[in-house]
């Protein structure tokens, strides 16, 4: 029986001697929120002594255990949920290993909140991956964001590391880092009934049940893999997850708030068959937080093009509409972008915008469809 067992390990190329972990569930990586902190005995003041005091992670650099209320002069530390977070200073970072499936795409989602430093970015990686993640632009009114970021598992464990490259003339100026999940993302496919993948933005990052402040995802030119399936994010800003529990969505449970105009766009590119016609069909609203006014989402298929105008009256509510188009190539670009900027109308100066939703894509005989 052993020597069953250990053949079977040997295929597997592992040591019968070490135990084989399973790959990690969707979730909260293991302690994920920092809610178990250090020992008394592994602090210096909030400054954190040894490498492993926070359980389940390992950390480098000058990182603070920050708990609710704290304050640096006057300025009270926003921790984004519960009741600790992490503060990463210059050149700090916090990494943990965990298990996952070779070659399966994966989508990390964690908050972040700027401190006092005015160009505030994150580096995060993956054994053999890596992104740059700005955060300098706040665009919810709560005093953070949470942001996410998607990998191809090069092997069966990996190490995720979250890193601040800034170096400002306070040490400790940098971000405060909390709620750290995981989740497998599958690849959408096109079907005969739409030729979008992933239309209805159902297959997306991990959402926190308690956030209220949806998911960014930021430009592709960030991060290559997409942590929403089948969309690129063409635009200098990101654009926002949003759920049916905190925000109103068209059509299931998932949809895209473009937030900050023209700099917020998604894209895809669908396989087409030139001289034929399509009809390109989508919802347009608003996704019921206090963005109020003139919307506009601008649409473009090939050579085609539609603007859709939508009054929101920021309580929730959409429009249908449609574009039909004629395609030149074998592949066709589909892309969405907000006319204009919107804010809330909550005084927080929180950048929002129009929602989109339920995309589809199919072919049609005449122009008229």
């Amino acid at each position: 029986m052993y020597q069953e067992v250990a053949l079977l390990l040997a295929l597997l190329c592992v040591s019968p001697n070490v135990a084989v972990s399973a790959p990690i569930r969707d979730g909260l990586l293991p302690n994920g929120n920092f809610e178990i902190g250090p020992k008394p005995s592994q602090l210096k003041g909030s400054v954190i002594k040894e490498r492993t005091a926070v359980p389940h992670w390992d950390v480098t650099g000058f990182v603070e255990y920050i708990k609710v209320g704290q304050k640096q002069n006057d300025m009270v530390l926003v921790v984004p949920e519960g009741s600790a977070a992490v503060r990463l200073g210059n050149e700090a970072s916090i990494s943990q290993k965990i298990s996952v499936r070779p070659g399966r795409l994966y989508s990390i989602t964690f908050s972040a909140a700027r401190t006092c430093a005015q160009e505030e970015r994150l580096n995060i990686s993956v054994t053999h991956d890596f992104g740059v993640i700005p955060i300098q632009t706040m665009y919810g009114s709560d005093g953070w964001d949470s942001y996410s970021w998607a990998f191809k598992a090069g092997g069966p464990e990996i190490e995720i590391l979250i890193h601040n490259p800034g170096r400002e003339e306070h040490p400790a100026c940098g971000p405060l880092i909390d709620t750290v999940a995981i989740k497998a993302l599958f690849p959408p496919r096109f079907s005969g009934y739409n030729l979008i993948k992933n239309g209805n933005f159902e297959e997306g990052p991990y959402v926190f049940p308690k956030a209220k402040w949806g998911v960014l995802i930021p430009p592709f030119i960030e991060d290559e893999n997409s942590p929403l399936p089948g969309w690129m994010i063409e635009s200098l800003k990101a654009v926002k997850y949003v759920d049916k529990a905190h925000f109103f969505v068209p059509e299931g449970h998932r949809a895209i708030e473009l937030v900050a105009g023209k700099e917020s766009a998604v894209s895809q590119i669908v396989r087409t068959s030139a001289h034929k016609f399509y009809a390109l069909t989508f919802n347009v609203g608003d996704a019921r937080d206090a963005c109020e006014g003139p919307m506009a989402v601008e649409a473009f298929a090939g050579q085609g093009k539609i603007m859709v105008e939508y009054a929101s009256k920021g309580k929730g509510g959409f429009k249908p509409a449609r574009l039909v188009f004629k395609a030149v190539s074998a592949r066709t670009r589909v892309t969405f972008l907000s006319t204009f900027y919107h804010m809330k109308n909550d005084h927080s100066g929180s950048l929002c915008g129009p929602v989109i939703d339920d995309v589809r894509l199919v072919p049609v005989r005449t122009l008229r469809g």
